[in-house]
């Protein structure tokens, strides 16, 4: 089984699709900007570059998919970047359901390092105009972050496996060389 999981980790295609559908889940949140005219908030900004960080992890290993050492750091950073979009989304919530809609709020400007700007250099990606306590959309009865929380987790989960399995698979291969 793990000589399976291994050989499709070792095509493109599988690093391809993965980056891709974190792609989707960008395109799918300017659809619901732009098209449905759901403002982001700053949680919303936050998940939102945790996810380019997931994409842009995951880069190395479509380029190079059976160099170990580049899956082995690409499903670390994807799961990191993934995690953190994981706490984002699980505080997002927290202030969405939270027992008294007064105290409920994040802040406005974003806490961005100085040399790093995105709400700035991209403000239609990462600029924050919504309100973080706002429930505008549901699908299944969970709202988008309730949504956000089970696939970066989802993402997270994967990338950890990933990372273990390859790095089980090449210290298997240097004990047995």
């Amino acid at each position: 089984m793990l000589t399976q999981i291994t050989r499709v980790t070792n095509l493109r295609i599988f690093w391809v699709l993965l980056a891709l559908s974190v792609l989707a889940l960008e395109v799918a949140a300017l659809v619901f900007q732009y098209g449905f005219g759901f403002e982001p908030c700053i949680k919303c900004v936050y998940q939102r570059l945790a996810l380019w960080g997931v994409f842009v992890a995951l880069l190395p290993a479509c380029l190079f998919p059976k160099e170990k050492v580049v899956k082995l750091v690409s499903s670390l950073a994807s799961a990191f970047f993934a995690a953190w979009g994981a706490k984002i989304a699980i505080e997002h919530v927290g202030l969405q359901n939270a027992p008294n809609p007064l105290f409920a709020f994040c802040e406005v400007v974003p806490d961005f390092p100085q040399w790093f700007a995105p709400d700035i250099w991209f403000p239609a990606l990462f600029e924050p105009r919504g309100d973080c306590s706002a429930i505008d959309w549901t699908f299944l009865t969970l709202s988008m972050p309730q949504w956000m929380q089970i696939i970066f987790i989802g993402y997270a989960v994967l990338g950890t496996a990933l990372f273990i399995l390859t790095a089980v698979k090449k210290f298997s291969d240097i004990r047995g060389s």
